[in-house]
């Protein structure tokens, strides 16, 4: 075989191997995201760029355990919650979930159409609905093996913000003192919040829910996989995948929410223009210092990354709810078949566009959203570490020790945070 046509055999083999863990790691940076990164770099400069370092461990450890419970026991993440908290305890969580993810997917296209209007000019709110009514009819008509290749693809527009990098000047040694040290940003005004804020956009709860569930999809829809509990021969070649997909999905994630913070540090802080709020102000503030091209591979960003995020956010809650309820679920069901699990996207979706249309200002919501999953975190995280050290469930698949001091020390530091937002609320 050529070398050339074994290089290609290999790559489509490795872009195989990658899928719930890329998907998720791609979602993270999603419109809510991009803006909380932009006020970072627009802010602080390089100033913390050290804690996209910090979290890459963290987030990727709570991941993969989100991850090995859905392929070790077969079910996802709630229904496996249940054997560990009570019920009540289980929906009351499942609830804030919901509430915090519509809040989202209404800011996420909220922020979708406002970017589109910068390119086009116009039809803010038409845009919003055609980019929510696309995303839900993606999600109820397309069965889950065609769609997730859809959300594979859908990652490439993430590669507009290492583009966007190739166009302004970066300082890349103050980069470098910023990847590895927190000093810039401490003599600064008031860094805790926005500290906060990128450990709680990139270590979210709707992520934890939505990996372990495509792991059960990715069995339902292969007939000769079964969850490893019970066919503990796959279980090498699986562990093996998760660990590539998930190292990679989180790399990608950060790397992308690195290239947003060094952009903007590189051109809204080195203008002064510290004063961001939302993404759109972001890519509307880039348009006079780094060009009409930049703020347009900007916007466009925008609306790319959001068309793979309110899928992922609406799903989980979704996953979670129904999971919860008993209920079938699965992107992989036709709509008549799953009617409650289908529900719950819809109306997560419709509350998102009326949240758009709404007097609400979607910062003060994203901030309430921010505190919902700040409460939520912390339980659900500690919940999946006992979940992944339990014989019951997990069989002779429990995480090792490795795994489960970085899922804890990651339960740890988000604990901290949400402390640390209730003290500078």
């Amino acid at each position: 075989m050529p070398r050339s046509l074994r290089r290609r055999v290999r790559s489509i083999a490795l872009l195989d191997q990658l899928g719930p863990g890329l998907v998720t790691g791609a979602a993270d940076d999603d419109p809510s995201g991009i803006a909380t990164y932009s006020q970072a770099g627009a802010q602080f400069g390089y100033g913390l760029l050290w804690t996209l370092v910090l979290t890459y461990p963290l987030m990727t450890a709570i991941q993969l355990v989100s991850a090995h419970i859905g392929r070790v026991t077969g079910r996802g993440l709630a229904r496996n919650l249940r054997a560990v908290m009570p019920a009540w305890l289980v929906t009351a969580l499942v609830v804030l979930l919901f509430v915090a993810n519509t809040i989202n997917v209404g800011a996420d296209i909220a922020a979708m159409g406002a970017a589109a209007e910068l390119v086009a000019g116009r039809g803010r709110h038409v845009f919003t609905i055609l980019f929510a009514a696309f995303s839900l009819l993606l999600q109820m008509f397309v069965p889950y093996r065609r769609y997730v290749r859809f959300l594979k693809w859908l990652t490439l527009a993430l590669l507009a913000y290492p583009a966007l990098l190739l166009m302004v000047r970066v300082d890349w040694a103050a980069a470098g003192v910023g990847l590895v040290w927190p000093g810039a940003a401490v003599h600064a005004a008031d860094p805790v919040t926005t500290i906060v804020a990128i450990f709680g956009t990139t270590i979210s709860p709707y992520l934890f829910f939505w990996q372990s569930a495509q792991e059960v999809e990715e069995v339902r829809r292969d007939p000769a996989a079964h969850p490893l509990k019970r066919a503990p021969e796959q279980a090498p070649a699986e562990f093996a995948r998760m660990r590539l997909d998930t190292f990679v999905g989180m790399a990608v994630s950060n790397l992308i929410s690195l290239s947003i913070m060094i952009g903007t540090a590189a051109t809204l802080h080195a203008a002064g223009k510290t004063n961001i709020q939302t993404a759109a102000d972001a890519a509307n503030a880039l348009k006079p210092i780094a060009g009409p091209f930049a703020f347009s591979l900007f916007s466009l960003g925008i609306v790319g990354t959001g068309l793979l995020a309110v899928p992922v956010l609406a799903g989980s809650a979704a996953y979670a709810v129904g999971e919860t309820r008993g209920w079938r679920c699965g992107l992989e069901e036709k709509p008549w078949e799953a009617v409650g699990f289908y529900s719950v996207i819809a109306v997560a979706t419709a509350l998102g566009v009326v949240i758009d249309w709404s007097p609400l200002d979607p910062m003060k919501a994203l901030f309430w959203s921010a505190v919902i999953n700040g409460v939520i975190a912390v339980p659900m995280m500690a919940a999946a570490m006992f979940v992944a050290s339990r014989h019951e469930q997990m069989g002779r698949f429990t995480s090792n020790l490795g795994l489960k001091a970085f899922g804890w020390l990651a339960t740890a530091v988000m604990a901290a945070a949400t402390i640390a937002m209730f003290v500078t609320l």
